[in-house]
């Protein structure tokens, strides 16, 4: 549905993710003490406690570990478009991101899939208005 707006996911924490994909890189929250890599975006580090944490640049290739198919009803902001694949890519620095896949037909999604990310305001679906760019990702 056009005109519709989507949720917005904004918050303190994740202000500098969302920035990050507006300037076309995907970054992910790293602790500065462990090293350990966290997303969703949080305050403290889980591994250690720390709270210091930095930015890091990251290629966004990863795997589909799971995915379902959405069907009507859903959120009118996504009405138009379903059916679709949600997947849970995990990155190779071992986060999880909640996405879709653009160019696959949902016939096609797999356990597996290596995948990379697809951030450029030219694929269908990545420029959800208001600023915001989505992490999308497509089949390597």
């Amino acid at each position: 549905m056009t005109g519709v707006p989507r949720p917005d996911p904004v918050d303190a924490d994740e202000a500098q993710f969302w920035a990050a994909l507006r300037e076309g890189e995907l970054r992910i929250q790293q602790c500065a003490s462990c090293r350990a890599f966290r997303h969703p975006p949080r305050p403290v580090c889980a591994s250690c406690g720390a709270a210091e944490r930095r930015w890091q640049a990251v290629s966004g290739a990863g795997v589909v570990w799971s995915f379902t198919v959405v069907h009507p009803p859903t959120l009118p902001a996504f009405a138009d478009r379903t059916p679709y694949g949600a997947v849970v890519v995990r990155l190779d620095v071992g986060v999880f991101l909640v996405s879709n896949l653009v160019d696959c037909p949902i016939e096609d999604l797999a356990v597996g899939l290596r995948v990379e990310l697809a951030l450029t305001r030219a694929v269908a679906g990545t420029d959800a208005g208001d600023g915001f760019v989505l992490p999308l990702f497509r089949r390597v």
